[in-house]
């Protein structure tokens, strides 16, 4: 006879103790079920296809309105007063989706969610072209934080816009077609790289070396000075009608040229270029177009920043006064137009500050502390604070707002992992979050993991991302 489980002084098994007690991460991949994993994967197919078509926060916001169009969003220069379903847009780099379901409580604030849609680049400085050892190149300025190793030998593609004096804007995008040519940053053959590899990594690849290689076919060839420099200028002048000056009024981006893709044989990763912050971005917009199903009859927001990778500066950036901005727009739509009334709604107002987080990766798992780090595949990461050097940089979530987060995630099964970002005296990072909190209302981070992230080609769990438009659908639906 096998011997009964052994009993706590309260007459439990310690079994039931623990299942009563204790919190432990689980992988979301536990006991699936088969609808479950079709959504996983189904959810995973529109968000590639979102990253494919948002390399840039121009091209983010653009692939934003063209959905939100498509679910009866009206951009609010052109809405009726009666318009509940907004679209704003700032300098085509920022924005935000708005629903206003009940008018009566305004002053009560908003559920916001905000994500950022920029991402680490490589930007062509405001005269790039230049020649060398009978070729040309462009050079480039680094942008948010990268190794720079990363960047060289692998096609890239050029995204923009390039703004001439008269106000006309030409799109640029080169190296996404099969049929286009890419770009590359060239690097020294390991044979004589002796010097090379005696540095250490920030030093591998110095800023000033990350120059695209653009072309070597002098004009009508004839080797003269600068014929190579004219013979790219001129085709950029035939294809595109812009000449060198107009570098100056340029936002020209290299990005890792190609799709995203499902990375494992078993296919339960993402793979792609900007899934930092462009994951949170994509799944709080989703969440919010499902709600439409709930008639919750709550006012909502979803928030897209720009500038977040190189500190929310810049009047596109959480650091302006952009938020209010967005309020107020709304209220004079509404025409509820008055100071008290937006200060108070702000006030009152509760912000998902969306962004991702760094999972652990086996290799590199030592930077970590595993009790209070992110698992890959156990679900969207609840990040109570981030900062660095004792929380510096940092808006810390109060215990109440936090409770009311989990309390609504657990009540819609949403799989989630309390995390920060490496160990006390590791490092760390920042996000939005203290930007929004100055104007008085509850922010707490929240996001999925990644690895690899900055990268060229940063990985997600296929799960993680469930989980995260999850807990943006419970967010909306019950604080």
């Amino acid at each position: 006879m096998a011997k009964a489980a052994k009993k706590s002084k309260s007459g439990k098994s310690l079994k039931q103790l623990s299942e009563k007690l204790l919190f432990t991460k689980k992988s979301a991949w536990e006991d699936i079920k088969k609808k479950e994993l079709q959504e996983i994967m189904n959810l995973s197919e529109g968000y590639k296809d979102f990253l494919d078509s948002s390399k840039t926060e121009r091209e983010s916001l653009q692939s934003i309105s063209d959905l939100a169009a498509t679910k009866g969003f009206v951009h609010i220069s052109k809405a009726k007063k009666s318009d509940r379903k907004l679209l704003l847009t700032y300098d085509d780099v920022a924005g935000a989706l708005v629903v206003v379901n009940n008018l009566r409580t305004l002053e009560k604030g908003f559920l916001m969610n905000g994500a950022h849609i920029d991402s680490p680049r490589l930007d062509l400085k405001q005269y790039p072209l230049f020649e060398s050892e009978e070729m040309a190149y462009m050079k480039t300025h680094y942008y948010g934080g990268i190794k720079k190793y990363q960047w060289v030998t692998r096609p890239l593609a050029l995204h923009g816009v390039v703004v001439l004096e008269s106000g006309k804007k030409i799109p640029i995008s080169i190296g996404e077609d099969p049929s286009d040519p890419v770009f590359t940053i060239n690097d020294i053959l390991p044979h004589l790289a002796q010097n090379q590899n005696k540095k250490t990594a920030p030093k591998v690849i110095e800023g000033e070396q990350l120059n695209i290689l653009v072309g070597s076919i002098p004009y009508r060839f004839k080797s003269e000075k600068n014929a190579i420099k004219l013979n790219i200028l001129n085709e950029l002048n035939r294809k595109y009608g812009f000449a060198e000056q107009d570098f100056v009024s340029a936002e020209l981006q290299l990005v890792p040229a190609g799709n995203s893709r499902d990375v494992g044989f078993d296919r339960s990763f993402v793979g792609a270029y900007g899934q930092d912050d462009r994951i949170c971005a994509y799944l709080g917009m989703k969440a919010l177009f499902d709600m439409d199903k709930e008639k919750a009859g709550k006012n909502m927001m979803m928030v897209y920043f720009d500038k977040e990778e190189i500190g929310s500066m810049g009047n596109s950036g959480a650091a302006s006064n952009l938020i209010e901005r967005i309020v107020n727009d709304v209220l004079q739509h509404l025409g509820k137009s008055d100071y008290n009334l937006l200060i108070r709604s702000m006030e009152n107002s509760r912000f998902l500050s969306s962004d991702v987080n760094a999972g652990i990766d086996p290799e590199w798992k030592d930077v970590n502390e595993p009790m209070n780090a992110a698992k890959i595949g156990s679900g969207v990461c609840l990040t109570k604070f981030t900062g660095s050097r004792g929380k510096a940089g940092s808006n810390e979530a109060h215990a109440e707002f936090v409770a009311k987060i989990r309390a609504a995630f657990n009540k819609e099964g949403v799989l989630w992992q309390t995390t920060e970002l490496g160990k006390v005296d590791q490092g760390g990072g920042g996000t939005i979050a203290y930007h929004l909190a100055r104007y008085g209302m509850d922010v707490v981070d929240c996001g999925t993991a990644l690895l690899s992230m900055h990268s060229p080609f940063e990985v997600a769990s296929k799960a993680d991302i469930y989980h995260t438009y999850k807990a943006y659908r419970a967010f909306y639906k019950h604080l």
